[in-house]
């Protein structure tokens, strides 16, 4: 089931808990990212978190970008244009703005939950 979250309040916890939040909070959209794309065999938050952390984050740019091309094509299927979200979410992360590309996702599956939850 998907909650949709406070993009602010998250950002806050993750500055206040000096990023600790921010792990919690990859997990997650890593879930939910599966959750909106109806990918229930995508790599779980858990195991996203883990490959992170044992890659130093170079996983976590890959995983950024799978998921911006996850969320263009749930944006394909709601008739809107695409962008190139997952470009854009792998330059921030790798320039270290990766809390921005987390702000940004988590924009897309706020906007798109709705759907996800009345179907």
């Amino acid at each position: 089931m998907y909650k949709s979250k406070n993009v602010g309040l998250c950002i806050v916890f993750s500055i206040i808990t000096c990023g600790i939040y921010g792990l919690y909070w990859l997990v997650c959209m890593a879930d939910d990212v599966n959750t909106i794309t109806k990918r229930p065999s995508g790599t779980s938050g858990g195991m996203v978190l883990l490959l992170t952390l044992v890659t130093c984050g170079i996983y976590g740019w890959y995983w950024l970008y799978k998921s911006g091309e996850a969320m263009d094509l749930v944006r394909t299927e709601h008739g809107e244009g695409t962008g190139s979200l997952a470009i854009l979410y792998l330059i921030l992360g790798i320039l270290g703005f990766g809390i921005i590309s987390y702000a940004l996702l988590q924009s897309e599956l706020n906007k798109y939950a709705t759907d996800v939850i009345n179907k």
